[in-house]
């Protein structure tokens, strides 16, 4: 067992934990964020998609032991004041939002992206949903909702 100290979702945390398990157990077993689901278990599907350190990652691919003193960012972490993120309302306007199992990643690469360049084009936004896999939409409705988004959050900094 280790002691282990980061920030998750904006706040510090700490946790006793085996260094072995991964961060995707960690998230979903101790903390109760489960938002971040599992798909494939080998970095392929993106349905496990959270940030560390400003970089989207497969959170299967990652073990606790690597996460200490970083800043963890899920699904759960981009609503402000329990109000949904105009990402997360533009996926559901969009309907970009099916099933839902590849939703909390795709958001999640989506917001990664987003804080990186906020004026993506669409072959950008392809890029960075590229690790993430969806069977029910065709992708056009997702790739729409971020559109949307980069415009409305351009427009916010043009009108602040």
């Amino acid at each position: 067992m280790i002691s282990l100290k980061f920030i998750l979702n904006k706040k510090e945390v700490s946790v006793e934990t085996d260094p072995s398990i991964r961060l995707l157990d960690l998230l979903r077993d101790k903390f109760n964020l489960t938002g971040t689901k599992e798909g494939c278990g080998i970095g392929e599907c993106g349905a496990c998609t959270v940030m560390v350190n400003g970089q989207a990652v497969n959170s299967c691919l990652i073990l606790a032991g690597q996460i200490n003193g970083s800043d963890i960012l899920t699904i759960e972490g981009i609503a402000v004041n329990d109000e949904l993120h105009s990402l997360q309302r533009n996926f559901l306007s969009h309907g970009a939002v099916q099933c839902g199992y590849c939703t909390p990643g795709m958001v999640i690469s989506a917001y990664a992206l987003l804080q990186e360049n906020p004026n993506p084009s669409e072959e950008e936004i392809k890029d960075a949903i590229a690790g993430n896999l969806c069977r029910c939409t065709g992708y056009k409705q997702i790739i729409e909702a971020v559109k949307e988004t980069a415009r409305t959050l351009k427009q916010v900094k043009v009108n602040s």
